[in-house]
């Protein structure tokens, strides 16, 4: 495994970026271990994807080439695959779930690729691809369960080794088993001594069944905010990797990613997708064995759609007791609501948004309801304008 990473770094080297490897002190206060973020969303097309679709399409004949490539994907290998692709004047072809956020999409057209929208997740694109593969005579390029694929991926794993000097664990993201592979051989052929973890979404812990069960198997399908790394099934090529070079793996739910992304968006100015911001999920909250040890944290991709990203926000914002929303009992008489507002600015309580309402809640003649959003600076904060409410006779409840 190691030598053809190598090689493959070799090969790649002056067609990828070198990205950063950025030591974090506010994560390390965070987490307990020493933590250097690998920025892998700051590549061309946002993602890791690139170093394997390029050593794929490197090693490809020049009969493959002329007949053109086609591949399926969620996003990230579709247009690592479409940008590289372009840039050698190979036609591409990818096929994308329906359901893929519209910044892929369009990025992936952008880089000169034929996109076909078909199926409502990879599954489905994927049969669709190998279809037309066979049908038009064009190359396949599969994801992750090719070696190509796998030495392209490894090569962030000999970086890590240049970019921290005794280097102790690596967490990494898992969908189909491509990038862990890769940097796992890289690694443990180079110093066995350092811990492999990897992390997967709990909604499909596809590799950790894959594991349990001794083969691959297919999960059924489900939604989630790491569509990167939303694959039913781990591969064939892939798990026996897995097996033989990683330590442990753990899986984090969708609050937990939600809340990995908006840590790594305000403490550390940095913007993951889903799928790339597991890892940092599982060490904040504490889901793997390790302690204090100097550890790379694989930001693997940063291609959100940014109506997901504002949900996240917001629910991160009344998650950590920042924004809360009342629904407040008032007389319907004037003067009501500037006694109830002048209460919240003593406390300093910022109103983002008023819902005032007459006809609904069941409320009685004479009386009104009113849903006020606001600003707070935590949960203690929001404990205090309630005390100050109740003091001031305010009939009220919290509401989501």
């Amino acid at each position: 495994m190691l030598s053809q990473v190598q090689e493959a770094r070799e090969r790649i080297r002056n067609h990828v970026s070198l990205t950063p490897c950025q030591y974090s002190a506010d994560l390390t206060a965070l987490t307990g271990q020493q933590i250097f973020l690998k920025l892998d969303n700051l590549q061309r097309t946002g993602a890791f994807k690139e170093r394997g679709a390029l050593n794929k399409i490197l090693r490809l004949s020049k009969e493959e080439r002329q007949r053109g490539i086609i591949a399926a994907s969620a996003g990230n290998h579709a247009q690592a695959v479409a940008y590289h692709a372009a840039g050698r004047g190979i036609r591409a072809q990818i096929v994308m779930p329906l359901m893929t956020p519209l910044v892929k999409v369009s990025s992936t057209r952008g880089f000169g690729a034929d996109v076909v929208l078909h199926g409502s997740n990879y599954d489905e694109a994927y049969a669709e691809a190998i279809a037309r593969s066979h049908s038009q005579h064009m190359t396949f390029l599969h994801p992750f369960d090719d070696l190509d694929i796998i030495h392209g991926q490894g090569t962030i794993g000999l970086e890590l080794l240049e970019q921290i000097s005794g280097l102790e664990a690596v967490v990494v993201p898992i969908g189909g088993g491509g990038l862990i592979s890769g940097v796992a051989g890289a690694l443990k052929e180079s110093n066995p001594k350092i811990r492999i973890i990897g992390v997967q979404t709990e909604r499909l812990p596809s590799m950790l069944a894959a594991c349990k069960a001794g083969a691959p198997v297919t999960l059924p399908a489900e939604a989630t905010i790491a569509d990167g790394i939303a694959v039913r099934r781990a591969g064939e090529i892939t798990l026996p990797l897995v097996q033989r070079y990683v330590d442990e793996l753990v899986t984090v739910d969708e609050e937990e990613i939600a809340s990995a992304i908006l840590v790594l968006l305000e403490r550390q100015k940095t913007l993951a997708e889903g799928a790339g911001a597991v890892a940092l999920a599982a060490l904040l909250h504490k889901k793997t064995s390790l302690t204090t040890q100097r550890t790379a944290v694989l930001v693997c991709g940063g291609n959100i759609d940014v109506s997901l990203l504002a949900r996240i926000i917001e629910r991160g914002l009344v998650k950590d007791g920042r924004r809360v929303r009342i629904r407040v009992h008032l007389s319907d008489r004037p003067g009501a609501l500037l006694a109830l507002t002048k209460i919240l600015a003593d406390q300093q309580a910022n109103i983002v948004e008023t819902l005032h309402n007459r006809a609904h809640y069941g409320v009685n003649l004479g009386d009104t309801v009113i849903d006020i959003t606001l600003e707070a600076r935590g949960p203690a904060h929001i404990q205090a304008i309630s005390a100050a409410l109740l003091e001031a006779g305010y009939k009220f409840e919290r509401i989501q």
